[in-house]
C-alpha cells in the first residue's frame, strides 16, 4: 500500500469519528471543508434534507492558485457571506478528517471574521 493510499484511508478513518458527532439542520448546518492538493471547497450542508444550502470554492471563483493559505482565507470569506445572504449565523464546522492546520485553519479563521459563530 502506498503512502498516499494510506494516508486517505486514515483520513477517513478519523472523518468516521468526527462524524459521529457532528450533524447539521436548517438552523444550524454543517460547514464541511474538503482540501485537495490544487483547490479547497466549502459546503454549508442540512443533514436532516440531505441538501447542500450553499458552497464556495476556489474552481468556482476560478483562483490560479486555489492550493494556498490565501485562497482559502477567500473562500471561507465567501462562504461566510453567502451564509449571511441565506439568513444562517451558526454553523457546526466539519473538517473532514483533516488537521486543524493551514488552508483548513485559515478558511475557518475567515468565515468567522465574516460573521459565522461555530
Amino acid at each position: 500500500m502506498n503512502a498516499q493510499k494510506l494516508n486517505n484511508v486514515r483520513r477517513k478513518r478519523r472523518k468516521t469519528g468526527i462524524r459521529k458527532s457532528l450533524f447539521g439542520s436548517a438552523t444550524k448546518p454543517r460547514l464541511s471543508v474538503y482540501r485537495s492538493s490544487k483547490h479547497i471547497y466549502a459546503q454549508l450542508i442540512d443533514d436532516f434534507e440531505g441538501k447542500t444550502l450553499a458552497s464556495a470554492s476556489t474552481v468556482q471563483t476560478k483562483a490560479q492558485k486555489g492550493g494556498n493559505v490565501d485562497a482559502a482565507k477567500q473562500i471561507g470569506t465567501k462562504i461566510a457571506e453567502v451564509a449571511k445572504s441565506a439568513g444562517i449565523d451558526t454553523v457546526a464546522f466539519d473538517r473532514n478528517g483533516f488537521k486543524y492546520h493551514g488552508r483548513v485553519k485559515a478558511l475557518a479563521d475567515a468565515a468567522r471574521e465574516g460573521g459565522l459563530k461555530f
